[in-house]
């Protein structure tokens, strides 16, 4: 039940985000939020993560739907169980999800949070993917780290 709920709320905040982006910024309007530390900043990316890949976003919406079609399958399987897993691959799939969707319906995905000076623009959906990854370590790390424990 965790996976589904994170997944739907992921989409749902990360789709709400980018319509108020889209519905009251102009393309590279600024808007400083926490002075030094975030900004809005509206931009879209026809491409892949830090730019790249411009101009090939739809390949990368195959990629989302395969990838979350993974997560759907591994669960019915039953091999990703566990509260931890669980919210990791909400996180992930829907990450996948809110980007997939601005992919297939306008081509491009809307990014809009810069974090500090020099950081990369993203959106919510992209926080999300990473705070599953970050989860899937955190997983990977609970039993090795145990192990080590119990032998002091």
């Amino acid at each position: 039940m965790l996976f589904y709920l994170i997944t739907i709320l992921v989409v749902i905040v990360d789709q709400a985000a980018k319509w108020g982006v889209r519905s009251n910024m102009q393309l590279g309007e600024t808007i400083q939020v926490w002075s030094g530390h975030l900004q809005f900043t509206y931009y879209e990316n026809s491409g892949a993560a830090f730019s790249s890949f411009q101009g090939y976003g739809k390949y990368f919406a195959i990629i989302a739907v395969l990838f979350v079609a993974g997560i759907f399958y591994y669960r019915r399987k039953g091999e990703l169980r566990g509260p931890i897993l669980e919210a990791a691959t909400g996180f992930l799939a829907g990450g996948a999800a809110g980007n997939a969707i601005d992919r297939v319906i306008y081509h491009q995905v809307t990014d809009f949070l810069v974090f500090g000076s020099r950081g990369g623009i993203l959106n919510l959906a992209d926080l999300a993917i990473n705070a599953g990854g970050l989860l899937v370590v955190v997983h990977l790390l609970k039993e090795p780290l145990k192990r080590v424990m119990t032998k002091r």
